[in-house]
């Protein structure tokens, strides 16, 4: 089995090996509260129904009510602020879900903004990506010559590093900032950074949805905005050093794997195929490589076998009389 699928099958078994791990241990840290709550929400709901003699049906228009007017607490959604907030959220893929267009028109344009602005937006965040990743390696480089080091290239595992860095400074700062405006804790306001820059978005935090935000701290809008296309351009410098890192792995399994298959090659002439194993560099058998077709000795000064000078007599004549079924060297 060649490395390649040796290295996709275990990439696969890893992967499903990793999902079975983490499914337990959210189950093993999240079951046990999630018990405790719907316990608490539901002796909450039956005190409520006992002390107001409510019906079910005037419970669920109540539920119907709270949740349908959760999303009108930052005031209007859907106004330019708030539309281009939306819109930023559709094309960097993040979709927090706490607003959605419910319109036949705002659906149908949704699905088709999706389809130009999402592959536009990952070109430019590419784009943005290789920028940074190249004022990076001049940075390193210029700051490896003042060092009077060795080596002065900016390797892989620096701009890594590098990358790494610049991420962790806007995820921290980040916190920092909307733990002040939202009234998070510092560690829910990291966790927020994070969902939104790896563009999970659960939608469970979501910034600009307290005291009419949208439309009452315009200042406080275009900071999330920046955090959340700036963040998202670092974060795709470093995922493009890790495909890059990954294409020339890939690269270099398939050279292998052709140093490996090389024994036997085919090669085409004239529509059939001629067979012809490659020697080793211990065989002095003279394999001619040069294009002295008329010569009878190669550039070595080594004698040609009768059968490569009669097999470039007839290259010569166009294989016009006799087709080549085999040639050996």
């Amino acid at each position: 089995m060649k490395r390649q699928n040796v290295r996709t099958l275990s990439l696969v078994v890893c992967t499903f090996t990793y999902l079975l791990i983490g499914a337990a241990v959210f189950d093993a840290l999240e079951s046990d509260t999630e018990s405790k709550r719907w316990e608490v929400l539901s002796d909450m709901k039956n005190g409520l129904v006992r002390k107001y003699n409510i019906t079910p049906e005037d419970y669920h228009m109540i539920e119907i009510v709270i949740i349908e007017n959760k999303p009108h607490k930052a005031g209007p959604q859907w106004k330019f602020a708030g539309a281009f907030y939306f819109a930023t959220v559709v094309l960097a893929m993040i979709g927090y879900g706490h607003s959605t267009p419910v319109t036949v028109g705002g659906k149908a344009f949704c699905m088709a903004y999706a389809m130009v602005g999402i592959p536009l937006g990952l070109v430019m965040f590419q784009s943005i990506g290789e920028r940074l990743n190249k004022f990076a390696s001049v940075v390193i480089r210029r700051a490896k010559c003042y060092l009077r080091c060795n080596t002065t290239e900016a390797t892989e595992m620096n701009l890594m590093f590098a990358t790494g860095m610049l991420s962790s400074i806007i995820i921290t700062t980040g916190a920092a900032v909307f733990s002040r405006y939202e009234g998070w804790s510092y560690f829910d306001s990291f966790y927020y950074c994070f969902v939104t820059l790896t563009t999970i978005g659960f939608g469970d935090y979501v910034a600009l949805q307290n005291d009419q935000a949208l439309t009452s701290k315009p200042g406080y809008v275009a900071l999330s905005l920046v955090f959340i296309l700036f963040g998202l351009a670092v974060v795709a410098a470093s995922i493009n050093l890790l495909v890059l890192r990954f294409m020339t792995m890939q690269a270099e399994e398939s050279a292998r794997d052709e140093d490996k298959d090389g024994s036997k090659t085919v090669l085409p002439i004239d529509g059939h195929i001629i067979a012809s194993r490659q020697r080793s560099h211990d065989d002095q058998a003279s394999v001619c490589s040069c294009n002295c077709l008329g010569n009878k000795t190669c550039e070595s000064g080594a004698l040609l076998p009768p059968t490569v000078r009669s097999h470039r007599l007839l290259l010569e004549r166009s294989l016009s009389t006799e087709l080549i079924e085999r040639a050996s060297v």
